[in-house]
Formats: structure tokens, sequence, C-alpha cells
């Protein structure tokens, strides 16, 4: 990238947060801080009003903008495809809002570009998984909840947890929704268990947004869910495979805690971690026949235990 298109590059930058620090710049374009630097005076003496300094970061007073951005068609490809997945996995009000903001992204094409992403709208299709149960609404909250999270507004659940097949009423404090294995969930404080829980969007009857706001201060979502995956009591699991079953595995290798693979001569090694060994050794009988378990021992107990059960079942 040419010095001018890394200044262009850096100013839209500046304009996507309200302060940006010269770090995040330097890693975006892997730059010293000096160069950084040097690039953010350049931008000062061409006459964008940036307010800062090294060391704490940088903002674009308010009011600037730049003219109406240029989308490369690989941008705009990137944007078709997103399109796509919005209409499979979200609500009508995430889709409606994100093909209002579509027409604006079109509105500053060429005309070239314009045919082109009109031309590639065709090629590009996302399918449900017909062998995985059709997804029920259960995106019929997203907007409420993420307007909650913005705000800060509580939440009042009807709740049914399928551990124990229970209807409960619940206060929340949200603090941020994850898409995980074609469901959404959402990570919020309850006031009743006096924790963090998390909870399926399809298990969700009701939602209620209150007027209460919630003052409390919650972690980020992804340092919450850091701290839940270190905290889960992960055990490692390691198979050896015939390499002509790999292929079907598919997804679920990653449902089953997918780590690495390699290859050990006409085989291949499969490391995954584990939070329920009973579970695993289920999904491991699908190929058992053309797999080897190399460890623990206890996921062997298991399967043992389960295979001796069957057999007393299928004399």
């Amino acid at each position: 990238m040419n010095r001018i298109d890394r200044l262009t590059a850096i100013l839209v930058q500046l304009q996507s947060k309200r302060v940006v620090k010269a770090q995040e710049i330097a890693d975006k374009f892997t730059l010293s801080l000096r160069t950084v630097y040097r690039d953010i005076k350049a931008l000062d003496e061409a006459g964008v009003p940036i307010i800062g300094e090294a060391g704490i970061g940088y903002s674009i007073m308010e009011g600037y903008r730049l003219p109406p951005v240029m989308f490369t068609k690989e941008e705009a490809t990137a944007f078709l495809t997103a399109e796509k997945l919005v209409e499979k996995l979200t609500d009508d009000s995430t889709k409606k809002n994100y093909a209002t903001a579509m027409l604006k992204v079109k509105a500053v094409l060429r005309l070239t570009e314009k045919d082109y992403l009109e031309d590639m709208e065709q090629h590009i299709e996302v399918i449900e998984n017909q062998y995985v149960p059709r997804r029920t609404n259960d995106t019929i909250h997203l907007q409420n909840v993420l307007q909650s999270i913005a705000q800060k507004n509580v939440l009042q659940l009807d709740y049914f947890a399928n551990h124990n097949q229970q209807h409960s009423k619940r206060d929340v404090e949200p603090v941020g929704i994850y898409y995980l294995g074609e469901k959404w969930y959402m990570v919020a404080y309850c006031r009743l268990r006096k924790d963090y829980r998390t909870f399926k969007f399809a298990s969700i009857n009701k939602l209620h947004v209150t007027d209460e706001h919630f003052k409390q201060q919650h972690p980020s979502l992804k340092s919450f869910l850091s701290k839940e995956s270190k905290e889960k009591n992960l055990q490692t699991v390691v198979l050896l495979i015939d390499k002509h079953i790999l292929p079907y595995f598919g997804d679920q290798k990653y449902y089953n805690g997918f780590v690495s693979q390699k290859e050990v001569g006409d085989k291949i090694e499969m490391t995954f971690l584990s939070a329920s060994l009973n579970g695993f050794a289920r999904w491991y009988m699908h190929f058992g026949d053309n797999a080897d378990i190399v460890k623990p021992q206890e996921l062997r107990d298991i399967v043992k235990n389960v295979l001796n059960d069957i057999s007393q079942k299928v004399k």
C-alpha cells in the first residue's frame, strides 16, 4: 500500500471510532509507532481536524466527514456475502436495517461495480443444513436485546430451562449475545441467581424491556466467554482414525471440541478438548470401528460400558 492510500485508510479508521490509539493503527497497517505519528502529523497538516496526542489516542473533530467512500469490488462483494448470512441468521428487523444499509453502499458504487454486484448476487446463497432441525424463530428478541445492552435496560424473561423442564421468571442485565451451533444465546447477569448465566433465545417464551436501567459495570462478552472456557473442566481426547472417514466428520468435530490433527503413518491423529466424556463417547460410537482411542482410559471405559448396556438390550 502506497502512502496516499494508507493515509486515506487511516482517515477512514479514525472516523470509525470515537478514539483510535496509535497502536491500533500500527497493528492494522503493520507500521512502527514512529511512522504512525508521522502519518497523523501529515493528515493534520493537510487540514484534517485531528484531536489527541501520542500515547493517548486520536479522534476527529465532531462534524467532520469525508465525502462518500468508494468501495472496491471485493469490499462490496464482502457486504453482499454478509447480507446473505444476515437474511438467514437474524431477525426481520436486522434484515430490514441491513438491507437499508446495503442500499447506501450500492449508492456510492460506480456503474461498473453496481453491475458487478447485481451479477454476483445470483451466485451467492446460504442454504440451511437439511440434517439439522429447522431453526425456530429464536431471533425474534434479537433487536430488543441489543438495544437493551446499549441502553442498559433490565430485561424480564419468561424462561424455560431444558435441563430441569421448568418455567421461571427472571430479571436480567444483558451483557452480550453470540451464535453457536445454529442457535443464538444471551449472556446476562441474573438477579435471581445472583450470577452470570447463559440463556438460549429459543427458550425465551416472553421478553419485556423494562424502563429500569442498571448501573453495574459488567465484563465484556469476550472476557466472559474466555473465562468460562478456562473454568470448564475440559479433558484431552486423542483419537487415531482411518483417513477415509475424515471427510464424514464435517462440522461435528468442532462441536465436540476439535483442536488439531496430524498424519501418523496411514492414519490421522486428532486431538479434542471435551467438556463431557459421556457425550463424546456416544459421538465416537458413530465411527468407532474406524478409530482407536489413544487417550484417556476413562473414555475407553465409558464406551465399553455403553456397548455392554446395548448388548444386553439387543440379545
